[in-house]
């Protein structure tokens, strides 16, 4: 798209909807192909190695029975270990009062919310042991495990006779030093951006007072479960809503906590990040920019499973939807072949020790962009090659569904083959646990 004619405030709107995401990852992908990546190499033949390594993990998990795998969200973190949703569910339905099914939907949200919020990468060392179960997860798991105890606890909740729900008032009390009590954090048991997510979680209570219009007047995240009631149509007995007023929803109503970074127009961008591969054909600087938006993205396929299975609801324009640019996902690509570093890219000091052999690189290092704008178009095309050799349409095995039960999975389980003392990335990212 060219935006050269654009102002500030136009460019930055476009920076932060879903097509601008796919859009500018493709022109640093097109620079790939023509070798042009200041960091990366490309190996596009790779590619048939990698939709073999997803789709021997999707039939060994679910046989041929494709249409069982649920979407890529946060629902199958806190069921880690036995199930968890449901049976809360099933415990307010039982309840003196049960609540409605749009409540229901309300409380989800709360959940799920907070519990992506508090889900960046943990670090390749903590843990946390489930009393309920005896089970310790780690990492994505364990966050997902600690947040669900956290809710059913009131840790989120201002209101005593109700510890079901996240709400600016109860959010406003979060401290860092509850947040790594809560979450077993101790000099033996250390998460990676502790503080980072508590700041998330207390910014989030400032966001939820001050958009009313997306979060009702109880300052609940489920607010927004109102807002896209009134954003909808209805077709026959199903409910329509479009995905950009959810992502919408998302990007402006929690602008608010993410940390300041890049601003245009006096609009702060978020997950946007200037890409040195792309300034010498830019039209001007924003014209090297490029957005992911992947906390947000997550936050979206998370919030769509309980909006679809508990109310019905049907959601128009998936398909704009970016397969996430994070760790797992773009692990797998250079993992398995696809990137590669080129030789001498990266200078000593990138590498912790001189016997490491993994870079550790902050999020606005070109090279991660390059990484991440690759990941979201191979994440594209390693799902139509697996689509393609399973003989499936997008709709038979969408993305969101690839990404759950192929490619994030894959990530995790090549990084612990190829480095089983960690199970870590191949790239680390020193994250702040705002991005990632």
């Amino acid at each position: 798209m060219n935006i050269g004619d654009f102002t500030a405030e136009q460019t930055a709107s476009y920076l932060r909807t879903l097509p601008a995401i796919r859009e500018r990852c493709s022109r640093v992908h097109a620079l790939a192909k023509q070798g042009k990546l200041q960091y990366f190499e490309y190996h596009p033949e790779k590619e048939d190695t990698v939709a073999t390594f997803c789709i021997d993990i999707i039939t060994r998990d679910f046989g041929t029975n494709f249409a069982t795998i649920p979407p890529h969200g946060r629902w199958r973190h806190l069921d880690a270990g036995r199930p968890r949703v449901e049976p809360l569910i099933e415990q307010w339905k039982a309840s003196a009062k049960p609540p409605s099914e749009k409540e229901i939907a309300r409380r989800l949200i709360d959940l799920f919310l907070v519990s992506v919020l508090l889900d960046a990468g943990a670090g390749n060392t903590w843990s946390y042991r489930d009393s309920a179960s005896g089970q310790s997860f780690s990492r994505s798991e364990g966050l997902g495990v600690a947040s669900f105890v956290m809710f059913e606890e009131g840790f989120f909740s201002s209101d005593s006779s109700n510890p079901y729900q996240a709400d600016a008032e109860g959010l406003a009390r979060v401290s860092h030093e509850k947040t790594a009590a809560a979450m077993q954090v101790t000099a033996e048991n250390p998460m990676v951006g502790i503080e980072g997510r508590t700041s998330l979680l207390q910014n989030l209570s400032t966001a939820l007072k001050t958009n009313p219009t997306f979060f009702g007047s109880s300052a609940r995240p489920g607010g927004l479960v109102d807002f896209l009631e009134s954003e909808s149509i209805v077709e026959g007995s199903t409910r329509l809503v479009p995905i950009a007023s959810l992502w919408a929803v998302l990007m402006e109503g929690l602008a608010p906590i993410w940390p300041a970074r890049l601003k245009l127009g006096g609009i702060p961008l978020g997950d946007v990040w200037p890409c040195d591969a792309l300034k010498p054909d830019a039209l001007n600087d924003t014209d090297a920019l490029v957005p992911f938006h992947k906390l947000t993205g997550w936050i979206t396929y998370s919030l769509l499973e309980p909006l679809q299975k508990i109310l019905g609801w049907k959601f128009d324009g998936v398909e704009d939807m970016t397969g996430l640019p994070e760790y797992r996902n773009g692990g797998l690509l250079v993992d398995l072949g696809v990137l590669t570093l080129k030789p001498g890219a990266l200078p000593p000091s990138a590498y912790p020790g001189p016997q490491s052999t993994i870079p550790r690189l902050i999020p606005s290092h070109s090279a991660i962009v390059e990484w991440r704008a690759m990941t979201v178009i191979e994440l594209d095309r390693i799902a139509d090659l697996i689509r393609t050799k399973l003989g499936l349409t997008r709709e038979q095995l969408t993305l969101a569904q690839v990404l759950e039960s192929a490619t994030w999975k894959g990530g995790r389980e090549i990084a612990k083959l190829k480095r089983p003392e960690t199970g870590g990335p191949p790239i680390d990212i020193d994250s702040d646990g705002t991005v990632f």
